[in-house]
């Protein structure tokens, strides 16, 4: 059986799991009353169940196990006992409410000893700023800084119906394309797995009225931590990846591309708290998803404007890398447009709705343009996606 095969049967085993799962789950939490319930912050009219991210780790397990049949897959055994770990505390706090402090402290502890198992971390810059390999003092903290601030990113984004998911589903995709490039098979079947296991979820999430389930801080937890666990098996100084490195490629440059809007809207909210003399966890409505819905966007609007400009910074990071940039300055690309597409674009759009300029009315129009979960295959998927 051919290496293709073994990456598109478990993306598929782990799509139909998924879809099998998720009305048994819906049904749980709905009977032991596990939902989010909408408030001045939460853009939901009514209460919501948050056990999605249950179902999306229930097909990328059953998508994982189908790997064993035809490939032998052992290192994805500290990979599922990490994501089982974070969903376990993304639920716990979905339910329970876990402070900041105590949260960071276990995704901290469960990446020390992802990185002692696997030997994976941030080890190597491959020429950024003429800098090869760092010391394990020196990496160890800097990966752990990197995937903790990843990790909470990907839950910082988790406000409007398929946000979250269809974001790990680009980056998810863009990863597994690099990995099987570079002949990653491990990695690459991971990747296509998430992929698989969050279709189903963002179909329902986006398009369900009575199926509709938010995936969690579980499911969010659970794919930031699959998220860096790609980050730091690509920046391994044993990375498979390490040929396109000394082939003028930026590896931190592209990894920074791929999750480019979510870290850098992450910073700028974070910063903008902080200035402001609060908690950098309080929670607020200044994210560019809330951007926005203030504009006019839907659900579904917002989702597509957002993964736009994250595919641009990544495509902008593409052409510098065959054009012959340098290393640096495809980093300082990736930098000046993850800047100007959360920092400067929200600072300026919120300007300009005050002045209700040509611009803002531009920007509505988009909005109304994008409005097209009732239009073409879109209705189709939302008349049936209940039915499945």
């Amino acid at each position: 059986m051919s290496a293709l095969y073994h990456i598109i049967i478990p993306f598929i085993v782990a799509m139909i799991a998924t879809f099998w799962i998720h009305p048994k789950i819906l049904k749980i939490a709905i009977l032991k009353n596990l939902v989010d319930n909408p408030d001045a912050r939460k853009l939901q009219r009514e209460p919501t169940p948050v056990m999605g991210g249950i179902a999306v780790f229930f097909g990328i397990i059953v998508g994982i196990c189908s790997s064993q049949i035809a490939f032998n897959t052992p290192n994805l055994f500290i990979v599922t006992a990490a994501i089982t770990v974070m969903l376990y505390l993304g639920t716990l706090d979905d339910i329970l409410g876990l402070s900041p402090r105590l949260r960071f402290l276990i995704e901290g502890i469960i990446i020390l000893v992802v990185m002692l198992v696997s030997k994976d971390y941030m080890g190597n810059f491959f020429g950024l700023w003429g800098i090869g390999r760092i010391p394990d003092y020196l990496a160890y903290p800097l990966t752990m800084l990197a995937t903790v601030g990843i990790i909470n990113a990907i839950n910082l984004i988790d406000g409007v119906n398929g946000l979250s998911s269809g974001y790990c589903i680009m980056a998810s995709s863009v990863f597994a394309i690099m990995f099987c490039l570079t002949g990653n098979t491990v990695m690459t079947i991971l990747a296509a797995t998430a992929v698989g296991a969050l279709i189903p979820f963002f179909l329902h999430n986006v398009f369900g009225n009575r199926t509709k389930m938010f995936i969690g801080d579980g499911g969010a937890l659970l794919m930031g931590m699959l998220l860096s666990i790609f980050v730091m098996d690509l920046l391994d100084s044993d990375s498979a990846c390490t040929y396109f490195a000394h082939n003028r490629m930026g590896l931190i440059p592209f990894a920074l591309s791929v999750l480019s809007i979510s870290v850098f809207d992450t910073l700028r909210v974070m910063s903008a708290r902080i200035m402001q003399k609060r908690s950098p966890f309080y929670p607020d409505k200044t994210h560019l998803h809330h951007l926005f819905i203030e504009l006019g966007f839907s659900h579904i609007g917002t989702t597509i404007a957002i993964l736009t400009l994250n595919s641009i910074v990544i495509f902008a990071w593409f052409l510098a890398y065959i054009a012959g940039a340098s290393i640096d300055v495809q980093f300082y690309l990736v930098l000046f447009l993850s800047i100007l597409f959360t920092f400067i674009f929200y600072s300026f759009t919120k300007r300009e709705i005050k002045r209700q300029s040509a611009y803002y009315r531009f920007l509505t129009t988009i909005g109304n343009l994008l409005r097209i979960e009732k239009r073409g295959i879109w209705a189709f998927i939302q008349r049936n996606i209940d039915k499945i």
